[in-house]
């Protein structure tokens, strides 16, 4: 475009460790921690107990109470047999391509440091997400689009930007936000195109810019300044690609009825487009705040949220399946953590919701080389704690990077005299979940 690519390197598709199964990675992430008795975990045994104290009661946030039944009804699907909540039932047509893993665990059961612990893989020291660390390790397959985006209607969630932030990593791997509650391409990304500067005029301003910008980091070296630079030269080449990219009208009517309507079916129409044309991850957020923390009334709040996501998801699924995407594209479902299967107390009462639940929860995978149509793990009988197969968070990041040709030992970067790695010092590649 007659303007140096400064830095871009760092963002130029890399080479592998081992042959991929997977190219892109999309997350679907509940903020706010769903209830897997609720979702994809049945309980009978709280039937039975409703009412009554858990023997397996655990230690949680807040006070809670007797077993509480899922208000929710579940059934088998598929020819894998598998029981889903009838939240979910569109999503569970495509069962027999997800592997549920029942048997997660994290930390301890708040947010702030389970978010950090999913996204970043360090539940206290600010860290590299692992969107920063696909796109460090693989770069991007389409230079005029961030390789990593996280598109989370209506704000931030909780701890904002750091749940996509690049740490210590080179900003060009940062994860780039979109406010996906509007519809306008110059609302969903800010400053995409200028009022007052045409193509031409603003190649000469990047050209001086960057000759400027040069000679000032000449006689430094600041980190801060590399990432400025690129993402200078990213706005600039975005104001082409990426509307295009975020514009769904250009979708047959078909297509965009199978993902329905509202928010969360556009964005995950325009992160399907997004990964046809090389970003390597998109995280798709339901809601800012936390929509999916329902510590009072879950019936009426985990039914309203599931039925915002549900269609968008199965319609995902569908759609890439039959775009020959799905067998290398890795899609990812889950909160920070789980719900109690015992209802939370406030001053005594019960509010009929669920306190935070870290000791074992619900995510799955599929597509990118994942077995689909099993069942990984289990939590007691009535879902306090995995106690089968458990997987920690730093084993779903190995695997996740194993799917993405991605030794977890070996990706890494040296920081303050160590190497460092979104794994850190533990997790296991879950060889189970591998087609």
């Amino acid at each position: 475009m007659g303007m140096a690519a400064l830095g871009l390197a760092d963002l130029q598709a890399a080479k592998p460790h081992f042959a991929p199964k997977a190219k892109r990675v999309i997350h679907f992430f509940l903020n706010g921690g769903p209830s897997h008795v609720d979702t994809f975990d049945p309980k009978p045994a709280l039937e039975r107990y409703a009412g009554k104290p858990v023997p397996s009661h655990r230690i949680t946030e807040r006070k809670t109470g007797a077993a509480f039944p899922s208000p929710f009804k579940f059934q088998r699907y598929g020819q894998s047999g598998i029981e889903v909540s009838e939240l979910f039932e569109k999503t569970a047509a495509h069962i027999d391509d997800i592997a549920v893993i029942r048997s997660m665990q994290a930390q301890v059961p708040n947010h702030e440091p389970s978010l950090m612990l999913m996204n970043c893989g360090d539940s206290i020291q600010a860290r590299p997400s692992m969107g920063a660390w696909l796109t460090y390790g693989l770069g991007s397959a389409n230079e005029n689009l961030p390789g990593f985006i996280a598109m989370c209607p209506g704000g931030m969630p909780i701890k904002s930007a750091e749940n996509w932030q690049s740490a210590f990593l080179p900003g060009a791997f940062q994860g780039t936000y979109v406010d996906s509650k509007h519809e306008a391409v110059d609302r969903l990304i800010e400053n995409i195109r200028s009022p007052h500067a045409d193509t031409s005029v603003q190649l000469r301003q990047l050209d001086l810019l960057r000759r400027i910008n040069a000679a000032h980091r000449a006689e430094r070296t600041d980190p801060r300044l590399e990432a400025r630079i690129q993402s200078f030269e990213l706005a600039f080449r975005m104001q082409i690609e990426a509307a295009d990219a975020f514009d769904v009208s250009k979708e047959p009517q078909h297509i965009r009825e199978l993902y329905g309507e509202g928010v969360h079916a556009r964005q995950t129409l325009i992160a399907r487009r997004l990964l046809e044309r090389g970003v390597r991850m998109v995280q798709l957020w339901h809601g800012a705040g936390q929509p999916w923390d329902n510590h009072d009334n879950i019936e009426t709040n985990h039914r309203k949220l599931a039925a915002q996501i549900d269609q968008p998801i199965a319609a995902l699924l569908h759609d890439l399946k039959q775009r020959g995407m799905l067998e290398d594209t890795l899609v990812i479902w889950g909160g920070e953590f789980g719900r109690t299967p015992t209802v939370e107390l406030a001053g005594g009462k019960s509010k009929l919701g669920r306190d935070h639940n870290h000791y074992g929860f619900s995510v799955w995978m599929a597509g990118g080389g994942i077995k689909g149509g099993q069942i990984y793990g289990a939590t007691d009988e009535f879902g306090y704690s995995a106690i089968e197969n458990k997987v920690s968070v730093p084993d779903l990041h190995a695997t996740m990077l194993h799917q993405l040709g991605l030794d977890h030992e070996q990706l890494t970067y040296r920081f303050t005299g160590r190497d460092y790695r979104l794994t850190d010092v533990s997790g296991e590649v879950v060889k189970a979940l591998l087609a």
